[in-house]
């Protein structure tokens, strides 16, 4: 089962989020399509496996990483021993960078592992991982940051439409979140993810004004987000649940942030901090810290799918992301779509599903 070809393909897939939408927060060109980095691990014997590397604006850099430092060194080996592998590409890339483009890059090839070992064996990967503990898993609506009250009060309804019971925000601003919660009414549940903006002092200060606004969760509230003690400082004094962990790119970092106490969510992302294994390490060591692990999968592709296998077998009361875009077309047509609240996990080999080659066809700019 040795690898023969490691290939990038790059996907652009239009999308609308219901309004205007301020995307150029997350840096760089303003999002007009949602941009993925797929990758696609072939081997010797035939099987394929498919990963995600997380992508958007640093597509290229990610890119660049597996094609010249990665895939070079994976040719010719076993797709089967997936730790060792992993293990020697993190000793030797790892003056290239613990966290970004390099971690990216591995994190697709994991996913992709993954799924060739699940195809191997002719089992899920969540059966692999011990078992899924469900047939559909609770999601929540990640939307947009919209800025204006009133688009975030008819997006935040819109969502109640298609069923969803939790929605995350991902606004600055008091007036768009009281809004949020206005449309939403008292008990459901809403997270708010202000995406690291602040010191500890200015987040002090906005959670004691979020807090009448019952929030379940505020997410990365202080700059910059490897600062744990301000972390921990304002969830000891804040009055709101912590979350972090999305930009964490190894097992190190949050073990550090779990021992300090900084979060009751832990985040991490399968297409930025490692892959399938790094994320079940995270379940594991989050358990012990009496911590949830709530996956940013806020991706279509297979890092959705990775997110939900590893939660199906090791999650409690772990949700999952899904990305409020209205997609132009999807990956994978009419699965993995939330239904009422709560997304599928897929019952066959490996991810449980291919990206439809019609699809890659027509959206791959590369």
């Amino acid at each position: 089962m040795k690898i023969r070809a490691i290939e990038t393909i790059v996907l652009r897939i239009p999308y609308t989020t219901g309004g205007s939408k301020d995307t150029g927060a997350w840096g760089g060109r303003a999002w007009t399509t949602a941009d993925a980095l797929l990758v696609k691990v072939s081997t010797e014997s035939g099987l394929v496996g498919w990963g995600e590397a997380f992508g958007y604006n640093a597509i290229p850099a990610t890119r660049a990483a597996i094609e010249q430092m990665i895939a070079p060194i994976c040719i010719g080996r076993s797709a089967l021993d997936i730790e060792p592998l992993l293990a020697e590409l993190h000793a030797k890339l790892h003056i290239f960078g613990r966290g970004g483009p390099v971690i990216f890059g591995m994190s697709g090839l994991d996913i992709a592992l993954w799924d060739i070992a699940g195809k191997a064996a002719g089992l899920p990967v969540a059966q692999l991982l011990g078992g899924r503990r469900a047939e559909r898993l609770p999601a929540y609506a990640s939307l947009i940051r919209y800025a204006e009250p009133a688009l975030v009060a008819q997006n935040v309804e819109r969502a109640m439409r298609d069923g969803f019971r939790h929605i995350k925000l991902h606004e600055v601003e008091v007036a768009p979140t009281r809004a949020a919660r206005e449309a939403a009414g008292d008990s459901l549940p809403i997270m708010l993810d202000v995406n690291c903006p602040w010191t500890v002092q200015q987040a002090l200060h906005m959670a004691r004004q979020l807090e009448p606004l019952d929030l379940l969760w505020l997410e990365e509230p202080v700059w910059p987000p490897e600062n744990i003690a301000g972390l921990a400082e304002v969830r000891a004094a804040g009055g709101i649940a912590l979350a972090s962990g999305e930009n964490f790119a190894t097992l190190t970092q949050y073990q550090q942030l779990l021992e300090a106490g900084a979060v009751d969510y832990v985040q991490p992302s399968p297409t930025k901090m490692g892959g399938i294994s790094e994320l079940v390490r995270v379940f594991t060591l989050a358990r012990v810290h009496n911590a949830t692990v709530m996956p940013h999968s806020f991706y279509d592709g297979p890092g959705l799918l990775a997110a939900v296998h590893v939660n199906a077998a090791l999650g409690r009361d772990s949700l999952v992301e899904w990305r409020y875009f209205d997609l132009e077309a999807r990956l994978y047509g009419g699965h993995m779509i939330p239904r009422e609240g709560s997304i599928e996990v897929p019952d066959g080999p490996g991810l449980g599903f291919d990206p439809d080659p019609e699809i890659v066809s027509r959206y791959r700019v590369d």
